[in-house]
C-alpha cells in the first residue's frame, strides 16, 4: 500500500508543514508545482529530502490560485488547463531531475481533485497534459469518474483514499467547510487507514501535509498499516 501526503506547499517567508518530519513516513509525496503553493527554491528542497528518503515524487498540479491554495473551482477553458497542467509537470520533473530523482506521476489537487469528477472537460483537459508529456500514472479518488477518463485513455489509474479526511455515505469526502471534515487524531485516522487499505478498493492512501501534526498522523497510520501486514510500498 502507498502512502502519499502534500508537500513542498510553503511559500517564501510562508512556512506550510513539515516536509522533514513528514517524508520519511512516506513512500510517495505529492509535491506542489507552484500554481497553488509552493515557490522553486522549495520544490528543490522538497524534492531533495524526497530522493535522500527514497521517497517517490509526484506533480501534484492545480490551478492558477495561490491566494486561495488552490482550494476555489476555476471555470478554465479546457485548453488552458491542459497547457498550465502541461506547464507544472515540465517545472517540476526539471526540479526533481536536478535533485536526482523525477516526476513520476500525477496527482490534482483541491478544487481540480474534485472538478475533474464533475467536468469531462476538465478531466480530459488533464488527461491530455499527461499524455503530452509522455505519459505517468495518475491519482484519483477511487471510484471516481475521473479514473475512468484516465483508463479510457491508456493510462494507468491509481486509486487513492484518504487517512485524514471524513467521507460522505456516497463515498465522496465531507467538504471541509463541515465539522469533522479533517481527521486529526493519529488513532482515528490510522484505523481508518487500515479500513480503506485491506477493502481492496485502494491502491494509495493520502495524509494530508496541511493537516494539524501531520507527521504523527502519518506515522500512526504507517504503523497501524504494517501492524495489519500491510507493507508500505510506492505504487510504482
Amino acid at each position: 500500500m502507498d502512502l502519499n501526503a502534500d508537500v513542498g506547499e510553503s511559500f517564501g517567508r510562508w512556512q506550510l508543514g513539515d516536509d522533514e518530519a513528514l517524508l520519511p513516513h512516506l513512500s510517495s509525496a505529492n509535491v506542489a508545482c507552484g500554481f497553488h503553493a509552493g515557490d522553486p527554491l522549495a520544490l528543490r528542497r522538497t524534492c531533495e529530502l524526497a530522493s535522500t528518503h527514497g521517497v517517490v515524487v509526484g506533480a501534484q498540479v492545480g490551478y492558477r490560485d495561490l491566494a486561495g491554495f488552490g482550494r476555489r473551482f476555476v471555470d478554465v477553458p479546457p485548453a488552458e488547463l491542459e497547457a498550465d497542467v502541461l506547464y507544472q509537470l515540465g517545472a517540476l520533473d526539471a526540479i526533481a531531475r536536478a535533485a536526482g530523482t523525477r516526476v513520476a506521476y500525477l496527482k490534482p489537487h483541491g478544487a481540480l481533485y474534485h472538478a475533474v469528477s464533475q467536468h469531462p472537460a476538465q478531466a480530459e483537459a488533464v488527461v491530455r497534459a499527461v499524455q503530452a508529456f509522455g505519459g505517468l500514472p495518475v491519482l484519483g479518488l477511487a471510484g471516481s469518474p475521473f479514473l475512468d477518463t484516465v483508463r479510457a485513455a491508456g493510462l494507468e489509474a491509481v486509486g487513492e483514499g484518504f487517512a485524514d479526511r471524513a467521507y460522505l455515505p456516497d463515498g465522496g469526502l465531507v467538504p471541509r467547510s463541515e465539522p469533522g471534515a479533517v481527521l486529526t487524531d493519529p488513532a482515528a485516522a490510522a484505523e481508518q487507514a487500515v479500513r480503506l487499505a485491506t477493502s481492496g478498493e485502494v491502491r494509495s492512501l493520502c495524509v494530508h501535509g496541511d493537516s494539524p501534526g501531520a507527521p504523527a498522523l502519518a506515522a500512526a497510520v504507517r504503523a497501524a498499516l504494517e501492524a495489519a501486514s500491510v507493507p508500505v510500498a510506492a505504487f510504482g
